[in-house]
């Protein structure tokens, strides 16, 4: 009994359990070669890939290199034209109304030499120690007229091109002194506060008005011819006709120093 129970079956060849570990070895085998093919074809492909995108950049570089020389000289003509667009419009925008005097404090500057502005004071004697210059008359110009004297200076010797910009930046309490003589209620000095406009009119009402016998038709202003220049100016300013008959456009702005003279009318009744 035992005997037939170790005897194989009948109809089953020997070999099944050989047969099925052998089929899966080569399937593995082909499944491997196929991989190491894809593989490799992939690596080729990537190589491919990678050599095109580094030509691209640098068929891209050479183009942004060869196109700098340009970019760089347009850059550089803009701020240039730049840099003199301000510098006009600075030297445009420069105060042409005030006229400095003693004590005045100023701030200087060269645009060019690109450095912060420099501090200057109107001295005693009037004039100004300007960097290069040395001392220089300042009283009786606006700041715009200084800035065109100086830049004619500095050009003559330190400068291709200078952009001088001169700026107040503050005022003493008093302007100055005016005086005035002669058929007027108060003769004697008066001062001009750094933020009035003091007018022929508005001096002789301060000092008291005319006194009966004055020629207010013939009011004289005696005026200096200003620093660094010779002789004086004479004016003739009708108050009468101011005061009047409201003609302020008459009425003359004084400068310190002016000397205002009433004289008394030759007819007196």
């Amino acid at each position: 009994m035992n005997s037939c129970l170790n005897q194989p079956s009948k109809g089953k060849s020997p070999d099944v359990k050989g047969d099925i570990p052998r089929r899966w070895i080569m399937r593995i085998l082909n499944l491997t070669e196929a991989l190491k093919t894809g593989l490799a074809a992939a690596v080729v492909a990537g190589v491919l890939c990678g050599c095109g995108a580094l030509k691209a950049a640098d068929t891209a570089a050479g183009t942004n290199v060869m196109s700098a020389g340009p970019v760089v000289a347009l850059q550089a003509a803009a701020a240039t034209n730049a840099a003199t667009i301000v510098a006009t419009n600075a030297a445009n925008v420069l105060d042409d109304k005030y006229r400095l005097v003693i004590g005045d404090q100023l701030s200087f500057q060269v645009i060019e030499d690109e450095d912060d502005p420099v501090h200057l004071v109107v001295t005693d004697s009037g004039d100004l120690q300007v960097p290069y210059i040395g001392r220089y008359p300042a009283v009786g110009k606006t700041c715009k007229e200084l800035a065109q004297d100086l830049k004619v200076e500095l050009e003559k010797a330190y400068y291709k091109q200078a952009t001088v910009i001169i700026a107040v930046d503050s005022k003493p309490g008093s302007r100055g002194k005016v005086y005035l003589v002669g058929a007027i209620g108060a003769p004697g000095p008066q001062d001009i506060s750094s933020d009035e406009q003091l007018t022929v009119s508005k001096a002789i009402l301060r000092a008291g008005g005319f006194t009966g016998y004055a020629d207010e038709k013939n009011v004289k202003v005696t005026r200096s011819a200003g620093a660094g220049a010779s002789g004086e100016k004479t004016f003739i300013v009708n108050v009468s006709r101011i005061l009047e008959n409201g003609k302020t456009e008459d009425d003359m702005p004084l400068q310190p120093g002016d000397l205002i003279f009433v004289p008394e009318r030759m007819i007196r009744f």
